[in-house]
């Protein structure tokens, strides 16, 4: 019998069990007397967004919604005469994102940046997801927003792709369990949240221009059913559509998509809304039950009247659509009147994230290095990002933070001495690098100044590493205990990653190289942490991967190292030995230019893997592949190891009505503390 699919069934006994809280409204918008005094023209003006800072249209009202909350990824229109108020919408999946200061304003409105998605989703707690959920939630309520557009689901298809960081897994019940515990979370504090990018945003090459041409299987079993596991078990306020296109329709476009699957066979009753600047027809989108434009464009407004005009939109579609968003204002804490704080608990908020980022590192490899013993006391830090920590993506999923731990600081807050020497070579080689980089940002703004805010947006690349001659290391073996080298990545919207963001740099071969053969000439160990958002090659001596894990990171990664906080992470994707490996790397944009339709600004010319996508691994995604055609790989779908072990016994299986339950005892036979995933799989047999 040979294994063609797997499909998890069960993670840990708390990724079961989601049940929506909603709660109902204390004031309620008589729905009927708005209506009957909406024109068209009203009509059309509240289905699209109220502008956006840098952009001009027909419905802009930047002036009266823009001081709402400094910084928000834009509102709803408001009808003031009405009092109807404009709702806020804020990004974003690692925590809201808001100006941290204001014009004229002494005080600092900074959030949390919580850890990645990735890492959440690793920690395969949904437990834990929903308390960083709700903590997040309630950031969002205190300074003002509604609707927090966040969680990303979109499945990790291709290691490349850019905003890997913010999706939870190549699984889509990991991915929708994951996602639908941390929408009850936020939505706890009376709050919405926006579920997107749906569907099948997954790349960022020409992202508003692509066509992912997908079979109907693959895209029912795969790139839907997380969506449709967190859509019913969780209920969010709104769900946004993607930019792309699917089997040749615009997402936001796509009646079959929003009407017949979203709302009809899933009972889903909220808002849909367009991502930023989504789609063409205004009136097509309202047709489709796209109920919201964001953020707005004046021939959106001009589709809408004169296709109800014309006859090509029914008046009563737009009204339906209109109906939806008074739903979704009804509910929001704007129109209930609550009192902004502007005062959430941060310090409690950092103590949330400084452990679930522990808690979501993956232990990948450990020859007795780690915890750090007992003796060890001085720590020799190597790699950029040890000095100069990334706590997350860039991009709308990116978060205005006050301070990010670095590895440095964390060592030291734990209680370890580091090399200052070391220190002070690292912090004028990363000035430098940054003096560097800056100069050649503003040279190409000038080259290119339409789009210079834009590229400021994108994710830099990091420097080389920095190298060291064999008698400084050897300098720095003799004063240290132990060395940590931190690999770093960093990746964020609009563009996706490069194959040699992957595979390690001829100076991060280098540097490890050194290191190893230095320090274990000494008798002395060498640890590699790995401050990533996405997949990249490994090497034999990777030992912890501690994602972006937020600005407790440097903290987190300590608890860790030290074993103050055993690992139990597991991977939620695989890791390939090649990126070749992959099979989607055959039809995967690779190294285009990220200037490719930045802002709709694509040229169509039937590109394959720009301009459309063929999913010809159909159903084979991640470990589905890799297990059924027998691919070697780095580490499989569900690895992680832990400091200490555990014992499987008893498990039995037995039918339950229409349901299949599995029980099994599981021991801690070591002598640490430590938390374990039952992973369950159920294998479709091929004859």
């Amino acid at each position: 019998m040979k294994k063609s699919m797997f499909y998890v069934l069960g993670m840990a006994a708390l990724i079961m069990g989601c049940n929506s809280t909603d709660k109902v409204a204390k004031s309620t918008i008589d729905q009927q007397e708005v209506m009957s005094k909406l024109s068209l023209e009203d009509k059309a003006h509240f289905v699209i967004g109220s502008g956006m800072e840098g952009f001009s249209g027909d419905n802009a009202v930047i002036g009266a919604t823009k001081n709402l909350v400094p910084g928000a990824a834009g509102t709803t229109y408001p009808l003031d005469s009405l009092g109807i108020p404009a709702v806020v919408l804020a990004d974003g999946p690692a925590g809201l994102r808001i100006d941290a200061t204001r014009e004229g304003d002494s005080a600092t409105y900074y959030c949390t940046h919580f850890p990645i998605g990735t890492l959440l989703a690793s920690t395969w707690n949904t437990e834990l997801v929903e308390q960083v959920g709700q903590a997040i939630g309630e950031e969002v309520k205190e300074y003002g927003a509604d609707v927090l557009l966040a969680p990303a689901l979109n499945i990790m298809r291709n290691p490349l792709c850019g905003r890997n960081f913010e999706y939870y897994s190549e699984d889509p019940v990991v991915a929708g369990k994951t996602a639908a515990a941390y929408i009850i979370g936020v939505q706890k504090n009376d709050v919405g949240t926006s579920i997107k990018h749906f569907a099948a945003n997954n790349q960022e090459t020409n992202r508003m221009n692509t066509d992912a041409r997908i079979s109907q299987r693959a895209l029912r079993e795969i790139y839907l059913k997380g969506f449709e596991i967190a859509i019913k078990e969780s209920k969010p306020w709104t769900v946004m559509t993607s930019y792309n296109y699917i089997n040749g329709t615009y997402s936001s476009e796509s009646k079959d998509l929003v009407e017949t699957i979203l709302r009809d066979e899933w009972g889903y009753e909220g808002t849909v809304m367009t991502d930023w600047f989504g789609g063409k027809d205004g009136a097509k989108q309202m047709w489709a039950g796209n109920d919201m434009l964001q953020p707005g464009k004046a021939e959106q407004f001009d589709s809408i009247v004169a296709g109800v005009k014309s006859g090509k939109l029914a008046e009563a579609d737009l009204d339906r659509n209109v109906a939806r968003i008074l739903n979704l204002v009804e509910r929001s804490p704007r129109f209930q009147g609550y009192q902004y704080s502007n005062k959430p608990d941060l310090k409690a908020h950092a103590a949330v994230t400084r452990q679930s980022a522990a808690e979501g590192m993956v232990l990948m490899k450990n020859a007795k290095a780690l915890p750090f013993a007992e003796n060890v006391k001085k720590v020799a830090l190597y790699g950029i990002t040890s000095y100069d920590f990334i706590a997350g993506g860039t991009g709308s999923g990116n978060v205005n933070h006050a301070y990010v731990v670095s590895l440095l600081d964390g060592m030291k807050n734990g209680g370890y001495t580091v090399s200052e020497e070391l220190k002070t070579a690292y912090e004028s080689y990363i000035a430098d690098a940054k003096k560097k980089a800056e100069a050649a940002l503003e040279e190409q703004a000038k080259k290119d100044p339409k789009n210079a805010m834009l590229v400021k947006f994108l994710p830099q690349p990091l420097p080389a590493e920095k190298l060291f001659s064999a008698d400084e290391l050897t300098k720095q073996a003799e004063a240290s205990d132990i060395a940590v080298i931190t690999l770093g990545r960093l990746s964020g919207e609009f563009l996706d990653r490069k194959v040699a963001d992957f595979n390690l740099s001829d100076s991060e071969r280098q540097l490890l190289q050194q290191v190893c053969d230095v320090y274990h000439k000494a008798n002395k160990q060498v640890v590699v942490l790995l401050n990533i958002g996405g997949v990249i090659e490994t090497m034999p001596d990777a030992i912890l991967c501690a994602w972006q894990a937020g600005q407790e990171g440097g903290n987190s990664v300590v608890d860790v190292l030290s074993g103050k906080q055993s690992p139990s992470g597991k991977f939620t994707m695989t890791w390939p030995v090649k990126f070749t490996d992959a099979y989607s790397s055959k039809n995967f944009p690779i190294d285009e230019d990220p200037r490719i339709d930045m802002l709709n600004q694509g040229k169509k010319g039937n590109v394959r893997n720009v301009d459309y996508t063929e999913y010809e691994e159909d159903i084979y995604v991640g470990y589905r592949y890799f297990d059924s055609f027998d691919v070697p790989v780095s580490y499989p779908f569900g690895y992680g190891m832990s400091y200490t072990t555990f014992e499987y016994s008893d498990a039995k299986c037995a039918a339950e009505g229409d349901a299949i339950v599995v029980n099994v005892t599981v021991k801690n036979t070591g002598n640490r503390e430590g938390k374990e995933v039952v992973e369950l799989y159920v294998v479709r047999a091929r004859h």
